[in-house]
């Protein structure tokens, strides 16, 4: 039921709000499962590199406006539909078919936070007039407008090397699995040696390791339990003619 569910509920978010479509692409299901966890309107919810706003869906309109956007620009509230799942429930006859979706008592905006905040300051408007959180403690004035405004601390987020950044001392790698491996790479930078480069482990299951590497075009693969892995951060790809296949980065 819920593969049904929420193959349903994203076709209404992407006619509905086309933020949260877009939102979904970076986060796949997980962005959307949290959003469909909450219950009702309550303290904002950092999931990830997002943070989910709600509000009671009985108001007439609700925004939110953040001082690092200077307050210029007012970011919506969308409504949140959910399915009546009615696909076990028998209508008797003559009985009027109920309507395949239901407000779920909240309306939401889904913002992408700005990787150097260490905390958001905002404001909302509800119902055409500007106020602080009414769920969020957290406030302070504003010394240029002398106004509240609510305050919520971001979380430490660790941050992903992407082999595609090249570093001031060379490439950085990282691979993701269970804790306590050996992890390796090889590539045409190493004459695809898989023993050479050994990736080192912190924390737990991240595996990372740096080569400093000149400018050129360059294929790798990482080695774990004497299997070849592409690098999941890098989509580029090349195939040799028995059909593996490799990363491939240019280092400029």
């Amino acid at each position: 039921m819920k593969t049904i569910y929420n193959f349903v509920f994203l076709i209404i978010i992407a006619l509905f709000s086309p933020a949260i479509a877009q939102a979904y692409e970076w986060e796949s299901s997980e962005l959307l499962d949290r959003l469909l966890s909450i219950s009702g309107p309550g303290l904002p919810v950092v999931h990830g590199d997002y943070i989910i706003f709600t509000a009671d869906s009985n108001l007439r309109r609700v925004g939110v406006a953040f001082a690092y956007e200077g307050f210029g620009n007012v970011h919506w509230f969308r409504q949140l539909l959910v399915s009546q799942d009615r696909l076990f429930a028998p209508i008797a006859p003559g009985q009027k078919t109920p309507e395949p979706f239901k407000d779920s008592g909240i309306q939401f905006h889904v913002h992408k936070i700005p990787a150097h905040l260490r905390e958001l300051e905002y404001r909302l408007v509800i119902n055409g007039l500007w106020t602080v959180d009414p769920f969020n403690e957290n406030t302070r004035m504003c010394p240029v407008s002398g106004l509240n405004l609510s305050v919520l601390r971001m979380p430490l987020r660790q941050t992903r090397p992407n082999p595609l950044n090249g570093l001031p001392d060379g490439l950085h790698f990282l691979f993701r699995g269970p804790p306590g491996e050996i992890v390796t790479i090889a590539g045409n930078f190493n004459g695809w040696d898989p023993f050479m480069y050994e990736l080192k482990e912190g924390p737990a299951g991240v595996y990372n390791i740096t080569i400093p590497l000149p400018p050129g075009t360059y294929q790798y693969v990482f080695f774990n339990r004497g299997q070849r892995f592409v690098d999941p951060h890098n989509p580029r790809r090349i195939y040799a003619r028995d059909g593996s296949a490799a990363s491939e980065i240019v280092v400029p």
